[in-house]
């Protein structure tokens, strides 16, 4: 039982601040209003960014293809895969599924996962950096293509300038950060301590979308049921759309000629996407439009622990 609290932490706090946060909304929404969401966003951010290393990459550039690649299917691919599905879905949860799909690759996991299905991690992180520096202007773009304005919505131009201040801006300066011997030896030496503290900073911020979400389904009424049933197909939806963007990304990869491990990066890092940024864009269209990004991230993560173990027994076997 310790064994799967200290590994799963992180899920269980979140399903637990998810749940009680929209179960208890009306009492919460003044804690979650005074909750510093940019400032936090952007915290969180830095501290991702400060233990990567740019010069770590540089082996990848000779061989740009599969960073390539990955990049295409997760800012082109997996937006149109969103599109189509959101299709099915009610307004505020088609909106919130367009926007996860929009949203760059996870500064997290995307390199832990590729590493443990035996590929090449230094892809993951390079479609990391790569997705996360251009999402200021990529997000943007798919949502006013995809979405267009609402009324709760930030105008594109802020839109552009929110994710350039919140995104790009703490990578930059994380990594500036790091030229500086001292700071560098310690970020690379604390990679568990900065890890913990971005997850705290998500689970404040998954709470105030919990809050906006509850808020939201209270003005509901009498149409739960109807509800109920588009979140099951919300959820099914997003595990279908993150799977075939996976699949597609190992198979047009294989497809290429690429190596195994090449093949394993591409479809790891061009199908995963990021919690914190698709919070902060979700938040502006409302709070049901959280829980698309939401259901993603948390399945995302289940979903790639089966796929990154069957790889490696795969790979055990040849």
């Amino acid at each position: 039982m310790l064994a799967i609290l200290k590994r799963r932490w992180f899920l269980i706090i979140l399903t637990a601040i998810l749940v009680s946060a929209i179960l208890r909304a009306p009492d919460l929404e003044g804690l979650a209003e005074s909750v510093p969401r940019d400032w936090i966003i952007a915290a969180v951010l830095l501290a991702m960014a400060l233990p990567l290393r740019i010069d770590a990459l540089l082996s990848t550039l000779s061989r740009p293809a599969p960073a390539l690649l990955a990049v295409l299917i997760n800012m082109a691919v997996v937006p149109l895969l969103a599109f189509a599905a959101s299709r099915l879905l009610i307004d505020e949860l088609a909106i919130g599924m367009i926007i996860a799909s929009a949203v760059p690759c996870t500064l997290a996991s995307a390199a832990v996962w590729t590493r443990l299905a035996g590929g090449n991690d230094a892809v993951s992180l390079l479609v990391t950096m790569i997705t996360n520096l251009a999402c200021f202007l990529v997000t943007p773009t798919w949502v006013q293509l995809l979405v267009g304005r609402t009324e709760t919505s930030l105008p594109f131009g802020q839109m552009v300038l929110k994710l350039f201040l919140l995104v790009v801006v703490p990578i930059v300066v994380a990594q500036l950060l790091r030229t500086i011997p001292m700071i560098g030896r310690w970020a690379t030496g604390n990679k568990l301590a900065l890890s913990v503290f971005a997850q705290c900073g998500i689970l404040s911020i998954v709470f105030v979308g919990a809050v906006r979400s509850g808020l939201q389904l209270n003005q509901l009424g009498d149409q739960p049921a109807k509800f109920a049933g588009q979140v099951i197909l919300m959820l099914v939806l997003v595990a279908a759309v993150h799977t075939l963007a996976w699949g597609i990304g190992f198979a047009s990869a294989r497809k290429l000629g690429m190596a195994r491990a090449d093949q394993l990066a591409v479809a790891f890092a061009g199908s995963q996407k990021t919690l914190m940024v698709g919070l902060a864009v979700a938040l502006e269209f409302g709070g049901l439009a959280v829980l698309p990004m939401l259901a993603y991230h948390v399945e995302q993560l289940f979903i790639d622990t089966l796929l990154a173990d069957r790889c490696r027994n795969t790979q055990g076997q040849e």
